[in-house]
């Protein structure tokens, strides 16, 4: 079971608890010079409740590249999706803003379809529709086989590094080259009367039919802690769901990981191309299509492009977009791993990351990846890395792609419902990441009376609630917001 404590998924109801920090800030309201400043962000890690936890930071005016503050800035730290950080910055140096991942449909004239997948994350049912609608303008009204091609990314398609919990939710679904939905099912979860359990509705009303639930929630009152626990099980096709919310509150979407990616795959495009009328005899999976073969492409559909996809991974931290973009890198690698991996394609994306990061002048042993969306806690970066990244990309020929794609305080994104009511609302762009016992910020601040920052807060190794560490991490964000020149 993997645990959605105060909402993971959506993360709406966290600002319940920031609410006394931004009041503080509204009060105190005032600015600090920058000799002021360590003493400042001392008092708040330095407070007896955090006396277990681990804290890295690094502040840096952006243009001169003066150190503001700076708290064991080399040492690693476990970034969670901080990390995303560095996965996008590559993809967009190696890929390009404007690249669009292609998914294609090849017919043989014999009624065999080859359906070959390349990683585009975004294909839903309305892709298959317009592949299915592509087809049926090609004059296709039977197939013999639908066979699916799935090698374009080589290895595992489980990160075997991620925790047993994750690999159950959405936000960890296997990494293939034929996504659909984002290899997640998606539920909804609703409170009903009080003590009842809550209502369980599947968006896709198919999938109700392949799934057993067990349902161990509650509806409690208005005054109780709300919570989700939502897993899977690997072997019988069940559900479990347990946690509770309050009555009268809003829905909460939840999202559970596919087992079986390709098949989920086959079976809804089975499903799409029916209803267009095409009949299909035999589905067929995981055959790699070979040069022998006299292929026609007959259909195609094209991902957003690159620039619009990190957008997604960096405001929604979504890890599907950053898993795929990063294996997009290792594709087009010439590199060979240093060891034997079952991760083949994962192996090179995270060389070849190191190797695009490294040329454009991050320190190449501030940081060490195991995958490409923070999720993993092999993941190693310190707060330099982080800081030297944001400045690059910040002096980038992409660097308004780059930066617009974090999100904003106050405004958008994962940060949307932090900061509000305070100066650093719509003056902070900054990259949030989360997991158990660690929690960071990363990006850019726009002081009132002081030049532009680029800053990475990150504390670790906590056995403390999240909204204990965010809101000591914005009290710090506040006080870098309130910094003026002096004399």
């Amino acid at each position: 079971m993997f645990k959605l404590y105060l909402k993971q998924i959506t993360i709406t109801f966290l600002v319940l608890f920031l609410n006394p920090l931004i009041a503080l800030s509204q009060e105190t309201n005032q600015e600090i010079c920058p000799t002021e400043l360590t003493n400042s962000i001392d008092a708040v890690i330095n407070r007896p409740i955090f006396n277990r936890s681990r804290w890295g930071i690094l502040v840096e005016t952006l243009s001169e590249k003066t150190t503001i503050y700076s708290r064991d800035a080399e040492y690693y730290f476990i970034p969670a999706s901080t990390a995303k950080l560095l996965t996008t910055a590559a993809a967009l140096q190696q890929l390009r803003p404007q690249f669009r991942i292609r998914t294609s449909i090849y017919g043989d004239g014999k009624n065999n379809i080859y359906v070959v997948g390349r990683g585009d994350p975004s294909l839903t049912e309305t892709q298959l529709k317009n592949l299915a609608e592509q087809l049926k303008q090609q004059g296709v009204e039977t197939i013999n086989q639908l066979i699916a091609d799935d090698t374009y990314f080589q290895g595992m398609v489980v990160n075997p590094n991620w925790e047993w919990e994750d690999v159950q939710a959405g936000y960890g679904a296997p990494i293939n080259s034929l996504i659909f939905n984002q290899n997640a099912i998606d539920l909804v979860l609703s409170p009903q009367g009080l003590g009842q359990p809550l209502k369980v509705t599947f968006v896709n009303l198919e999938e109700s039919k392949k799934w057993q639930i067990e349902n161990n929630s509650v509806t409690v009152a208005k005054n109780e802690k709300e919570f989700v626990e939502v897993g899977r099980d690997f072997i019988q096709p069940i559900i479990r769901i347990s946690g509770q919310l309050r009555i009268g509150s809003a829905s909460e979407p939840v999202y559970v990981a596919v087992v079986e990616p390709v098949d989920n795959f086959l079976n809804k495009f089975r499903q799409v191309l029916e209803s267009e009328g095409i009949r299909v005899s035999r589905i067929v999976k995981n055959s790699q299509i070979t040069s022998n073969l006299n292929l026609t492409e007959l259909a195609f559909v094209e991902s957003p492009t690159v620039g619009e996809l990190i957008e997604e991974v960096n405001k929604k931290s979504n890890n599907v977009y950053a898993e795929t973009l990063l294996r997009q890198i290792g594709v087009r690698s010439r590199l060979v791993p240093n060891k034997k991996s079952d991760n083949q394609t994962l192996a090179k994306s995270l060389e070849e990351v190191k190797v695009i990061l490294t040329r454009l002048g991050v320190t190449p042993n501030s940081f060490r990846l195991n995958d490409g969306s923070g999720l993993s806690r092999h993941n190693l970066i310190s707060p330099e890395a982080l800081v030297q990244t944001l400045r690059i990309m910040a002096n980038s020929p992409w660097a308004n792609i780059y930066i617009n794609s974090l999100p904003v305080a106050g405004v958008s994104g994962t940060l949307s419902r932090r900061f509000r009511n305070s100066f650093a609302e719509g003056n902070v762009q900054a990259k949030t990441g989360t997991i158990s016992g660690v929690s960071g910020l990363a990006g850019y601040i726009q002081p009132r009376n002081f030049q532009p920052l680029v800053f990475s807060i990150i504390v670790n190794q906590s056995d403390l609630e999240i909204k204990d560490l965010r809101t000591a991490i914005d009290e710090i964000v506040l006080l870098l917001t309130q910094l003026k020149s002096c004399s």
